[in-house]
């Protein structure tokens, strides 16, 4: 089974993304995309290898998970450590506000045609690690928090005041589940002990004491 999530959100990006730079007559083709799986990562590489099948590199690196826990690249012909490393450390190494570097389910690919000037180890480093990083830079990236789901059980006759009181506080009301002896209110909340403890007083104060919310489970979310 997987282990929980420390995190309680993440950066990552909307969808698919390209930029290009070219350096001493070499094209470095970059494309991101949004990836969850190892078997969708690399499945970018496998698409560009026929979209770009006449290029000589198809350099690829991922970091998947709200921890982060999974980390690969590959230099794909080119000279050990200096493509996908370099591509990697452009990705875990962004910062998504100042002081965060939290960027993740995100796979990229740099395609590189050869201009037949050899650039060298620092070059092509810098070359890759640009790539990936000008690539990010003028992507769209969203926020991921994870968000603990609830059912607030309430009477028929208080179900609408109470919904409308939740959402004139802020709380993320998903939607009613009206049944025959009651009406659950079901919420989204930010996954952290301060925002459910915060939750769970308010709710007591406008309920007078009413029956406690149940837990729903847990799922992640995009906020933009």
């Amino acid at each position: 089974m997987p282990h929980p999530s420390h995190a309680s959100s993440y950066t990552t990006i909307a969808g698919e993304h390209r930029h290009e730079i070219e350096i001493k007559r070499s094209r470095f083709i970059a494309v991101l995309r949004r990836a969850e799986t190892e078997e969708e990562a690399r499945s970018l590489v496998t698409d560009l290898r026929r979209e770009f099948h006449d290029a000589r590199h198809h350099c690829s690196a991922f970091v998947l998970g709200p921890d982060r826990a999974v980390q690969r690249s590959n230099d794909d012909g080119e000279p050990s450590g200096t493509a996908g490393i370099p591509m990697l450390e452009a990705l875990i190494k962004r910062e998504t506000a100042p002081g965060v570097t939290d960027l993740s389910d995100v796979a990229a690919v740099v395609v590189r045609y050869f201009g037949g000037i050899l650039l060298g180890a620092g070059g092509l480093v810098r070359a890759y690690s640009e790539s990936v990083s000008q690539a990010v830079a003028t992507a769209e990236l969203v926020q991921r928090r994870r968000m603990r789901l609830f059912a607030a059980p309430t009477m028929h006759a208080d179900a609408g005041r109470l919904e409308n009181d939740l959402r004139a506080s802020g709380t993320v009301v998903l939607g009613s589940d009206y049944g025959a002896a009651d009406v659950r209110i079901r919420l989204a909340l930010e996954d952290t002990p301060e925002v459910i403890e915060r939750f769970r007083e308010r709710l007591a104060a406008l309920t007078s004491g009413g029956p406690a919310p149940i837990e729903l489970g847990t799922e992640w979310v995009d906020r933009g």
